[in-house]
């Protein structure tokens, strides 16, 4: 195998190209380390203590100073270490690490989300925020049927008087502002029927809540 280039792409960090393909990023005092440098073979030893020594271990420090700050879904995690250049394998090792002493959990973090931010959202707006998350869509799926058996969602109804109050709806303004708010809800993912009947019940002071 060869080095066939070390490019420096921030501070004291290198990209490392071998036989004219992506190897890994190593910080400058490693190339020294392991004597990288271009145009220079590099042996299958030095390239495995490499990977397996310092990259994985590398990753899996990474991952948990990640998970410190906030929550991640298993795919967002990757993501992230995917943008840090780790080699996938190494990927791999630092995800299977952080799940063993169950640092990622997309159940959980779906569960959590909903209940943080389930009073305010219907079930379109949830599932479509879960999935931009990286939540599996079944795994999605299965914890809002457990939040809406918990008790804990909101009706369609009170999600929908509550955006009207939100936006001082006034159900005396004219037919266009209402139809205005109409579209508004419909493209939210309310159901046409519920939208008209919580705004009949909105315009004579019967709010749901």
């Amino acid at each position: 195998m060869t080095v066939t280039d070390v490019i420096r792409i921030s501070g004291n960090r290198y990209q490392i190209m071998i036989d004219e393909e992506f190897a890994f990023v190593l910080y400058k005092g490693e190339l020294s380390s392991y004597k990288i440098e271009k145009g220079k073979n590099i042996d299958r030893e030095t390239y495995d203590v490499i990977i397996e020594q310092v990259l994985v271990k590398r990753a899996k420090l990474r991952a948990m100073n990640l998970l410190k700050t906030k929550a991640y879904t298993e795919k967002k995690l990757r993501e992230k270490l995917v943008d840090g250049q780790y080699p996938q394998n190494c990927i791999e090792e630092a995800v299977l690490y952080v799940k063993s002493f169950g640092y990622i959990d997309d159940k959980q973090f779906a569960e959590d989300y909903l209940f943080y931010h389930g009073g305010d959202k219907n079930k379109r707006q949830l599932l479509f925020k879960l999935h931009q998350k990286g939540v599996p869509d079944d795994i999605a799926a299965d914890a809002y049927e457990n939040f809406c058996q918990s008790g804990m969602a909101p009706s369609e109804e009170e999600l929908i008087c509550q955006h009207l109050v939100k936006k001082r709806y006034d159900p005396a303004g004219d037919e266009k502002e209402k139809n205005k708010m109409v579209r508004s809800l419909l493209q939210k993912g309310f159901s046409y029927g519920k939208v008209m009947e919580s705004i009949v019940h909105y315009s004579k002071s019967e709010p749901f809540f």
